[in-house]
């Protein structure tokens, strides 16, 4: 057996900082040689990508909402082989979670992956008041093992001063360190959270300067000490790829369209598909390719510029006219409508749907769906079970025209409007919801598996050519 560290970071409550000092550890300890491998509980797709740039490693996802905690644990100890550093940073609170009884919180993630938990705490405006919240926060589920504290958002030295000496006299918590309040450190937020690494200009300055402060406020030496654990064994190997891809999918990956999960990438390459990455903003046409997948983004963001490269636009709807299979994911799916309307302007899209996208003030879906599939899905799981995914839109799909078919009947969310998502449209399939590949809902090798099987139903130039002349 070797030694690998591990670790949960999470907070008493969303919006405590955890993420800046999540991505400050990673690329602290990534500078000190170590292998780093993040993770992130829930769905998410920025913070991710804010882990992966610091850790220089896709960031992997773990959901025990949708994927029994088996699934969730194997899934970590694929990602995690190989590796010196699994760090996991939790959502929202380390007790929260939508179970009453707290069976997909961040507690249950750490004690089903025995993970040690390293506690975040916004300190602005404390100093006595901290003992009793570390102190109920032990007492509450003595399985869960807190093993240090990070103080954050401190006034200055007299403040830190004060907490140190309150946790030491009440409580037996180290206190691993103290993140002091710095606007430099603050990465921009907009309506569905933090602006995306692959977005952000200065990203890489941002991590290092979050580095920095972490390394010089932070004992990582102890944080490692304590978080030092036995591999498992057996080790869990990855799966084989497939190694002669016979599908080709063009990906729109980009400042407007970054929201991939790496697993379900990674599914798709398995399933037998070559991904072939473009710029939706800076190409003029897509590459050559066999089927299209456009995930989630900001398209709203970058809509004047979307809408200008016309000659993109065309390409994309003429090849979803001539037949190309295409999934669209939330932001996928607005640039394949008519418009984009947002701020009082309306922003021609590629007009490869009969709709038009009007972004609200608000939300208008946010968290996890229900949903079941109708028999107009175009690779269906052919399951009766109830599909478990996430949306999170800001955007509605207005003016749809009349008999267009739904892939998805909404049990829980809002989709499209409240009872349909999933818009079936030639061999497209665009909606708000974000699929995941677990659970059995193997949504990758579905797609590859139709995209192929429309592949195979084409004639061939010959054939055409034989048609024509017959």
């Amino acid at each position: 057996m070797t030694l690998q560290h591990r670790l949960l970071i999470s907070a008493a409550h969303k919006s405590s900082g955890k993420t800046t000092v999540s991505i400050g550890l990673a690329a602290a300890l990534a500078r000190r040689g170590l292998r780093v491998q993040p993770f992130k509980k829930g769905p998410d797709y920025i913070d991710p990508l804010w882990l992966g740039q610091a850790a220089g490693r896709a960031c992997r996802n773990l959901d025990p909402y949708l994927a029994e905690m088996a699934e969730v644990r194997a899934a970590f100890l694929r990602g995690a082989a190989g590796t010196d550093v699994a760090l996991v940073e939790g959502n929202k609170g380390l007790y929260d979670g939508l179970a009453l009884d707290g069976s997909n919180s961040n507690a249950a993630l750490a004690a089903a992956l025995e993970l040690p938990v390293v506690l975040v705490l916004d300190a602005r405006g404390m100093t006595r008041g901290i003992a009793p919240l570390i102190l109920g926060y032990q007492a509450f589920d003595r399985s869960i093992r807190i093993a240090g504290v990070i103080l954050n958002r401190l006034g200055g030295g007299r403040h830190e001063a004060k907490l140190r000496a309150v946790i030491e006299h009440y409580t037996d918590v180290p206190v691993l360190g103290a993140v002091h309040e710095d606007a430099q450190l603050s990465i921009g937020e907009r309506h569905l959270g933090l602006v995306p690494a692959s977005e952000a200009q200065q990203s890489a300055a941002c991590i290092d300067a979050i580095a920095r402060q972490v390394a010089a406020g932070v004992d990582l030496d102890r944080v490692l000490a304590l978080t030092e654990a036995r591999t498992w064994t057996p080790a869990a190997v990855p799966a084989e790829r497939v190694q002669d891809p016979r599908l080709r999918i063009a990906i729109a990956r980009d400042r407007a369209f970054g929201f991939y999960y790496a697993d379900d990438l990674d599914n798709l390459e398995r399933a037998g598909a070559q991904l072939i990455a473009f710029d939706m903003l800076a190409e003029r046409a897509l590459p050559e390719a066999d089927a299209l997948f456009i995930g989630g983004g900001f398209p709203e963001v970058f809509a004047a510029e979307l809408s200008a490269n016309r000659p993109m636009l065309r390409s994309i709807r003429s090849a979803i006219e001539g037949g190309m299979p295409t999934y669209a994911e939330c932001g996928g799916l607005m640039v394949l409508a008519r418009s984009i309307a947002w701020n009082g302007l309306t922003y021609p899209m590629a007009g490869a749907i009969p709709g038009d996208v009007v972004m609200e003030s608000r939300p208008v879906g946010r968290g996890y769906v229900h949903l079941e599939e109708t028999p107009a899905h175009p690779w269906p799981q052919r399951r009766s079970d109830v599909v478990r995914a996430h949306e999170f839109h800001y955007s509605r799909l207005v003016d749809l025209a009349p008999g267009m078919r739904f892939a998805y009947q909404v049990r829980r969310g809002f989709g499209i409007d409240g009872q349909h998502d999933g818009v079936v449209h030639r061999n497209v399939l665009a909606s708000y919801t974000h699929l995941r590949s677990v659970a059995g809902a193997d949504w990758p090798r579905r797609f590859v598996a139709f995209a192929q099987a429309v592949q195979m139903a084409r004639p061939t130039p010959q054939a055409a050519l034989a048609a024509v002349s017959g």
